[in-house]
């Protein structure tokens, strides 16, 4: 009960212009060892960062040189307020660039920044321009926006890491590009992301609000994921499958709208069973393309969710195992063997009566 509302707390604030939410260094850190070779040569954007305050440019700014950046971009958002009642002038949004001359030093307050002549949203053309001479983006875009997010990058064609709500793995756009092989989940998901850095002011409690080392206030949250295209070993591993199908019908019931078998957990797919199988969206963070295919996403045959005795379990993803064949391409396998096996019998016969 508690993580849900966490969950759903978080959600809200990072809704909220007024709050700002900076991922930490540790679990940046985490992540990013993944992908020693993806960012060589390249321009890396983090397009939704205080290069003063955030750790993603702080952890590209020491270890330029490591990674072999060509150049690092930051830029920043700050709201502006139109009202006709505001006396003061709107703070301009502001961006920087760095190409690793301070060598593995980095210090915030050398920074220089540079101030748009807008906001500076990621949407704005300023940031788009900045967008269109990067490679990849790196960066904890805001939750309500993620969709829009990803959808700018794949319309420029630009390699990225984010990290979003695991939730966003329904929406429309991220799951056709998950279908499609043109994203797929990072290494760390739910706790493998320890949490978020909030205003010390931040409406929180229980156990999922604490203080780091530094006295920093840390949400914790389960419901987090990273979303790629870099290239990942890990992601071409096959699942171990372990549980067997045959034996076990009762274990494994039936859609009433799918010819299908629901499987609650990942751990469970079963390793002999050649149909359409419901995962839930979890399944994502194992899955290879090469040992699965994904059919499509939480509709049966009648075009309604998915469900088992009238009750519809939470978002499935249909999927088959392509190690598997069917029934009918096992017999026409069969046949075929056999008449390429008569055929050359056929062969050696006619080849001893013309000898």
């Amino acid at each position: 009960m508690t993580r849900n509302a966490t969950n759903q707390l978080l959600q809200k604030a990072k809704k909220s212009k007024s709050d700002e939410f900076y991922t930490q260094l540790c679990d940046i850190e985490r992540e990013l060892q993944y992908y020693p070779v993806s960012f060589k040569g390249k321009v890396v954007y983090c397009n939704c960062d205080d290069p003063r305050k955030s750790n993603f440019f702080r952890f590209f700014a020491i270890n330029f040189h490591k990674f072999g950046l060509k150049k690092l971009i930051a830029s920043c958002y700050r709201e502006q307020n139109n009202d006709i009642f505001n006396q003061h002038e709107s703070e301009k949004g502001f961006y920087c660039e760095y190409t690793g001359e301070h060598g593995d030093y980095f210090n915030p307050a050398e920074i220089e920044l540079v101030h748009f002549k807008g906001d500076g949203d990621f949407r704005s053309a300023e940031c788009v321009e900045l967008l269109k001479q990067s490679d990849v983006v790196v960066t904890n875009p805001p939750f309500s926006l993620f969709r829009e997010f990803v959808a700018q990058l794949a319309r420029y064609d630009k390699q990225f890491l984010v990290i979003g709500n695991v939730n966003a793995i329904t929406y429309k756009e991220i799951f056709d590009l998950i279908q499609n092989d043109k994203a797929w989940l990072g290494v760390n998901l739910g706790r493998g992301i320890s949490g978020f850095i909030v205003p010390d002011n931040y409406e929180g409690y229980g156990t999922e609000v604490s203080a780091n080392e530094t006295g920093q206030t840390i949400i914790a949250t389960n419901g987090c994921l990273w979303l790629t295209n870099l290239e990942l070993t890990q992601r071409h591993e096959d699942l171990d499958l372990t549980k067997e199908y045959h034996g076990n019908e009762e274990k494994y019931p039936k859609y009433d709208n799918c010819d299908g078998i629901n499987v609650n957990k990942t751990q469970d797919i079963p390793k002999d069973y050649s149909g359409l199988i419901g995962v839930p969206i979890t399944f994502l963070h194992k899955y290879n393309p090469s040992q699965f295919e994904i059919v499509r996403f939480r509709k049966g045959d009648d075009g309604k969710d998915l469900c088992v005795n009238g009750k519809c379990p939470y978002f499935r993803i249909l999927i088959k195992n392509k190690r598997i064949q069917m029934p009918e391409l096992r017999k026409i396998s069969s046949v075929i063997v056999s008449s390429e096996n008569a055929s050359s019998q056929d062969k050696e016969q006619n080849l001893c009566a013309i000898s």
